[in-house]
């Protein structure tokens, strides 16, 4: 039992620290980007990688060691639909993730680099979409937890 409220906990936490980060690179985003700014949305970027890997490792271990058991789970659509969402955010991440590497390096090669506002802007929708993706995965949950099937 106090297994599974750890790790319910700790999902819940990354969960808010993933949404957290989310929210800081799009407000990063659309202000002007200097080299502070582009070096924060880095560390934020790769803060939410993490928190996004620690995340799948927490759920899955929900999955095979929660109180639910994973029967509850692999025969739950809405679990597959959740999953699905947070592969789709997973991919959509790298978009920006690969934009912010590519700012990174071409500011240590050129101090004066200031990305094109038009990119800065793509980035920006693509970081809001994930976040729409994201509450789209929080009503999946709310789903799977109450219904296991349809």
């Amino acid at each position: 039992m106090l297994t599974d409220l750890l790790l319910a906990a700790l999902h819940h936490l990354l969960v808010f620290a993933l949404i957290a980060m989310l929210v800081a690179e799009s407000t990063l985003l659309r202000g002007t980007l200097d080299a502070t700014t582009l070096n924060r949305i880095a560390r934020l970027d790769a803060g939410y990688g993490a928190a996004a890997g620690l995340l799948l490792v927490a759920g899955l271990l929900r999955v095979f060691y929660g109180v639910k058991g994973s029967d509850f789970y692999l025969h739950n659509p809405w679990f597959h639909a959740k999953l699905g969402a947070y592969v789709l955010v997973g991919l959509l991440s790298l978009l920006p993730t690969l934009r912010f590497l590519r700012w990174r390096k071409a500011l240590s090669a050129n101090p004066a680099f200031l990305p094109d506002p038009t990119d800065v802007a793509r980035q920006r929708g693509v970081v809001r979409f994930e976040l729409i993706l994201i509450a789209v995965i929080l009503v999946l949950a709310a789903a799977m937890a109450r219904y296991g099937g349809f």
